[in-house]
């Protein structure tokens, strides 16, 4: 069964992190039904600071407006089973985890918990407050998983790319597709 998947990206650092993962899910691209991307306004402007390019739009999927509730996934009747928030900003889970649905992010993800299918939330921010645990406890206790952007290091990555793939490569197993990436001890 081929995923149908939303790749939200908000503000937060961690750019190379969403960046990293469209483009593995275009290598992964026989998996794939669908692949829906929105990005928050903030989001744009920290990737082009920390990448130093505006590549946000340059992929093969369609990005949808943050305020466009006309979307698919704004609805459980289009049945995408699985969503990403990467980088997640405390922000977007503060607002995800008290079901305030004020853009197509917080919507989507809204939609995903009420119909019970996968929502990764890729957190990127430390240290965490009480605030921001409580948050993650609420969006878990609802059938969310927290994925901190915690790189490994046991499969000795060389560059920045290598340590930030360490985390898209746990997205992707989170996601539940085939990937050739470093096991542990294997």
């Amino acid at each position: 069964m081929k995923k149908k998947i939303v790749v939200a990206i908000t503000g937060a650092s961690g750019s190379i992190y969403a960046k990293l993962l469209l483009e593995k899910l275009q290598q992964l691209n026989s998996q794939l039904a669908e692949v829906a991307v929105v990005m928050s306004d903030n989001a744009k402007e920290v990737w082009k600071f920390e990448l130093d390019n505006e590549d946000y739009d340059n992929h093969p999927y369609k990005t949808y407006n943050k305020k466009d509730f006309m979307a698919p996934f704004a609805s459980g009747s289009a049945k995408f089973d699985t969503m990403v928030i990467v980088p997640c900003s405390m922000g977007a889970l503060g607002r995800i985890a008290n079901g305030i649905s004020d853009d197509l992010i917080t919507r989507a993800a809204d939609v995903i918990l009420k119909e019970r299918r996968k929502l990764i939330l890729v957190a990127r921010d430390m240290p965490f407050n009480l605030i921001h645990i409580s948050n993650m406890q609420t969006v878990t206790e609802a059938g969310g998983i927290i994925c901190p952007a915690i790189p490994s290091f046991y499969s000795k990555p060389q560059t920045i790319e290598e340590l930030a793939m360490t985390v898209v490569n746990r997205i992707i197993d989170l996601i539940g597709l085939e990937n050739e990436s470093y096991r542990w001890s294997e």
